[in-house]
């Protein structure tokens, strides 16, 4: 890892970048287009597992949701909720967004927040109709049933999470991928773990239909339920970037079924060369989420070993969380002076932790909230954190280097304040158009294999 510092900031209206501190390495050299590619059939026995990874190759997670526990207007609609159990007899079909591709797959299942055992009757991965994001209908041919331990079923006991056998299936780079399970007898509480801010089209039936082509007449919810993550089994020099953050990362203000989230769109640069088609983008962000205490899931520091450390293959920590800790703090000078300084040294431990890893931790400052409704208020005091806080991202030798995410999407008339040409409204959320200046501001060089 190096130890060379960086901080990049935006020119104005444009996604651009200036390097403020240390000027960044030449940009990677183009890649082609990489095509679609079929899948194949079988699941890897565990001797061909061995003999590939001895070879070299690893498991690197090319997609995870931050699990949390379902809040009541995110639970399974009716009547897949009932009265202390939920989907029983159902049939569940969610899609995912891949960073990089492969050959051979597995499926990570959670019940981190279940009130009871999690029963998985059966599962299995297939590519959706023409590609497509939040759809019901999957492509003839390309269904591949999961196995756990060579049996079609399985249990994920309260708290934990278990991972299918790799199944030979062959997935591209920033295709969308289908995954369908059958709960027999559901799951026997309304505590269930989810991911609801997916921004992407689930669908669920009742019956088993694991194997349809399509599930006509489902009912439509946009949430994940129990899926955590998916791994690929990739070369030695593939790696993953993880970010760590709240509904800014999450996609607040993105399209449904668009993925076009900031991570998503600095995927898309990213496999636009070379090398950065060896480096997958892993979003461990969910809305409402704070560093220092549960929200909307635990807090950051207490998710830190999950979401960050037990990614597969992570090589790369981007921090982008606090915006909560600030706003949800009382507005006074005392409880904002406190907040800013316990933010420093929760990022210090961040870095502290990730680096005993060998993870790099790059810091992005804290977007604007002027005129927010709930975090704006008219004496300044949780402005005035927001500016300690980025003040010491900003400073050299804390993080390895500083994504300067404010100075790209503030107003230069008013630095308080969103650019209102990409603020969705609520002045603390941004439209696709802001989410693609932040991915824009992105060096790429920071994620070359080797730093």
């Amino acid at each position: 890892m190096s130890s060379r510092f960086t901080s990049v900031a935006g020119v104005t209206g444009v996604a651009g970048l200036i390097a403020v501190l240390v000027v960044a390495s030449p940009a990677w050299q183009a890649a082609g287009s990489q095509q679609a590619e079929s899948p194949q059939s079988g699941t890897a026995s565990a001797a061909g597992v061995v003999s590939a990874l001895r070879a070299g190759d690893h498991w690197v997670h090319s997609w995870a949701a931050m699990p949390q526990l379902t809040e009541p207007g995110n639970m399974p609609p009716a009547p897949f909720t009932g009265d202390g159990q939920v989907l029983v007899d159902t049939t569940l079909r969610q899609t995912i967004h891949v960073s990089v591709g492969g050959g051979e797959v597995r499926l990570r299942f959670s019940n981190a927040f279940g009130g009871a055992d999690l029963p998985i009757t059966s599962a299995a991965v297939a590519l959706p109709v023409d590609g497509q994001a939040g759809v019901s209908g999957i492509r003839s041919g390309t269904s591949r049933a999961l196995t756990f331990g060579g049996r079609s079923a399985v249990v994920v006991p309260v708290g934990a999470e278990m991972v299918s056998d790799p199944v030979r299936f062959s997935v591209a780079a920033r295709s969308n991928l289908t995954v369908t399970v059958y709960l027999a007898s559901g799951q026997s509480s309304t505590n269930i773990t989810s991911h609801p801010g997916s921004r992407t089209t689930s669908y669920l039936i009742a019956g088993d239909h694991v194997t349809d082509p399509d599930l006509v007449g489902a009912t439509t919810a946009t949430h994940w339920y129990f899926l955590s993550g998916l791994e690929v089994r990739e070369p030695a020099d593939t790696a993953a970037a993880v970010v760590l953050g709240d509904s800014l990362t999450d996609g607040r203000g993105s399209t449904t079924n668009g993925n076009d989230r900031w991570p998503d769109q600095f995927l898309d640069r990213l496999q636009t060369t070379v090398a950065g088609q060896h480096v997958a983008v892993i979003n461990e962000a969910a809305g409402g989420n704070r560093v220092l205490h549960d929200g909307l899931g635990p807090n950051a520091l207490a998710r830190f070993d999950r979401d960050i450390l037990a990614t597969s293959g992570v090589r790369w920590l981007v921090v982008f969380e606090g915006v909560n800790d600030i706003g949800t703090a009382d507005a006074t000078q005392a409880a904002q002076d406190q907040v800013a300084d316990d933010l420093i040294a929760a990022y210090e431990q961040m870095i502290l932790r990730a680096h005993a890893q060998g993870i790099a931790v790059y810091g992005a400052t804290l977007l604007p909230f002027g005129q927010n409704a709930s975090y704006d208020d008219a004496q300044g005091y949780r402005e005035s954190a927001r500016e300690k806080v980025n003040a010491w991202i900003r400073a050299a030798h804390h993080f390895d280097a500083v994504l300067d995410f404010d100075r790209v999407v503030r107003d230069p008339a008013a630095p308080r304040d969103l650019l209102a040409s990409i603020d969705t409204g609520d002045h603390l959320h941004l439209t696709p158009a802001g989410y693609g200046m932040l991915a824009g501001s992105i060096p790429l060089d920071l994620f070359r294999p080797g730093r």
